[in-house]
């Protein structure tokens, strides 16, 4: 029986038409003067404070706690701003399956496993009433490594239900080969869904448990067991 359900965000939640770039491109142009900062930068399934050091290092710039805090604290009125100038919303299925795990006899924990920071994953489900979906969530404040995250959210849903969880008691989604491994990572169950940057061929390749184009090919019922 599935205890805990993980949700990645951009590209397995929502789509954003890029806010989440386009504001860290923004920060770095109006704060450290970086124009073109995050050219040829991949954000994909990465964490937001992984790309930020990558970019600080890039532009020699010091990866300081003061700079990461300038950073963020500027990157989350961008992002704010972007996401109500751009079209964005939930994939399909989306809150079909939300509404399907909530209504099982068991119903599972839900929770976030993502790469944004805590408040960048907050403005982000807000602006499309999601975030009072989830109960807990794994986030990138101060981590760098999606494996790192997803212990944490690991952790944190252990102590929510008060005992141990096993890997098959789990499933992460998400819609990059980084999702599927972070997944693997606390020995989880993983579905993998073809809504963000990846096709469904090279998610197939990573062995994930459910590969899908999207969530509507598959029930609440038939991941939970």
């Amino acid at each position: 029986m599935i205890r805990l359900v993980l949700f990645d965000i951009d590209g397995t939640l929502l789509h954003t038409s890029g806010a989440g770039e386009q504001a860290f491109a923004r920060v770095f142009a109006t704060e450290f003067n970086v124009p073109s900062g995050t050219d040829k930068i991949k954000f994909a399934g990465r964490t937001d404070t992984s790309v930020v050091r990558e970019c600080f290092l890039l532009h020699q710039l010091e990866p300081s706690p003061e700079n990461f805090r300038r950073f963020f604290d500027t990157y989350v009125f961008w992002l704010d701003h972007f996401l109500h100038h751009l079209p964005g919303g939930a994939h399909p299925g989306v809150r079909e399956m939300i509404g399907a795990l909530r209504a099982l006899p068991k119903p599972p924990l839900l929770g976030l496993l993502t790469g944004n920071i805590r408040l960048g994953a907050e403005i982000k489900l807000r602006r499309h009433e999601l975030w009072d979906e989830f109960e807990l969530g794994g986030f990138a404040d101060g981590i760098d490594a999606r494996d790192a995250i997803a212990r944490r959210a690991l952790q944190l849903g252990r102590g929510r239900l008060g005992e141990d969880l096993r890997g098959e008691e789990i499933v992460v989604i998400g819609d990059t080969p980084l999702d599927i491994a972070c997944g693997r990572a606390i020995g989880a169950k993983v579905l993998a869904v073809a809504t963000g940057s990846s096709r469904l061929p090279e998610l197939r390749e990573h062995r994930p448990d459910w590969a899908v184009e999207d969530l509507r090919q598959l029930t609440a019922r038939e991941m939970c067991g």
